[in-house]
């Protein structure tokens, strides 16, 4: 199975010029052969939106953008970052993303962490999503995350009780701090998190972030793929877009499994509990 990271860089606002952003890419990894196609968070919108959120907002199910992006998956399955109103939910706006695969939409998933504090305004503009869940895809059962959601310990337990086998994380995460080399020093955390949960939950972790500059902001880049075995399988470069495709192999999950039963000791009942107990006595 061949995996496409599209590092690209979102025009604000700009949904027809995004689209097309988009179909390029995909068309590029359709020629490579990719099987999936992973765009970053808000990837459809340009992310610090503040006043155009309302008319970015779109319908999944029937706008006319995502019909295009249905008919596009028809070739190779493709993850969107969004702005999604439901017709179900009239003014609640959410920070989506959707999973499409052979021309429909599998999953969505609606940005739980939403940071509101210093450049950011989130939990001003959107809507909180509620749960995170896993669902089968071609490469076995997949997990969506959003950002924020990713360095909460507590999301990627959810997904790798839930069975995940990869684990997606879009983002639009900016660039802080310098080191020695060309990468962020902030690119680090994000590392960090995705060695740490690809070798505990022994799942593939896909991690797409944006680049470009938006009213000051520099995001970071440094998409990558971790193994099931803690191993980085690939990284984008900082700042620069980038199609990135590698090839893995879902069956490795398995043979990971088999080796360090860390799902084998998994007691999710007992994690179940202990939180109970601390929600109740959360106030004491």
């Amino acid at each position: 199975m061949k995996i496409a990271l599209a590092q690209i860089a979102p025009a604000l606002g700009n949904i027809e010029k995004n689209l097309e952003l988009h179909v390029r890419a995909v068309e590029k990894a359709r020629r490579k052969k990719a099987d999936l196609i992973v765009f970053p968070e808000l990837s459809l919108t340009g992310y610090s939106l503040r006043d155009l959120v309302e008319e970015t907002a779109l319908d999944p199910r029937s706008d006319p953008v995502f019909k295009k992006l249905k008919a596009a998956s028809r070739s190779l399955d493709i993850v969107v970052g969004f702005v999604e109103e439901s017709p179900r939910e009239r003014g609640l706006l959410y920070n989506s993303a959707a999973y499409l695969s052979r021309g429909a939409i599998l999953h969505i998933h609606r940005k739980v962490v939403l940071p509101t504090y210093g450049m950011f305004e989130e939990g001003k503009i959107f809507a909180r999503g509620k749960d995170l869940r896993t669902f089968a895809a071609r490469q076995g059962r997949t997990g969506l995350m959003i950002c924020r959601d990713f360095l909460q310990a507590g999301n990627g337990y959810l997904l790798q009780a839930g069975g995940a086998e990869m684990i997606i994380v879009i983002s639009a995460a900016p660039g802080r701090g310098s080191t020695e080399g060309t990468s962020f020093a902030s690119s680090r955390m994000w590392e960090l998190m995705g060695e740490a949960l690809s070798f505990f939950s022994s799942s593939f972790v896909v991690y797409c972030n944006r680049v470009g500059f938006e009213e000051g902001i520099a995001f970071a880049g440094g998409s990558f793929v971790f193994g099931p075995d803690g191993v980085l399988l690939a990284r984008c470069p900082s700042l620069d877009e980038d199609l990135k495709i590698l090839e893995i192999r879902p069956g490795v999950v398995r043979s990971a499994r088999r080796r360090m039963h860390f799902h084998k000791e998994d007691r999710p009942e007992v994690v179940l509990e202990g939180l109970r107990r601390i929600a109740q006595n959360h106030d004491d």
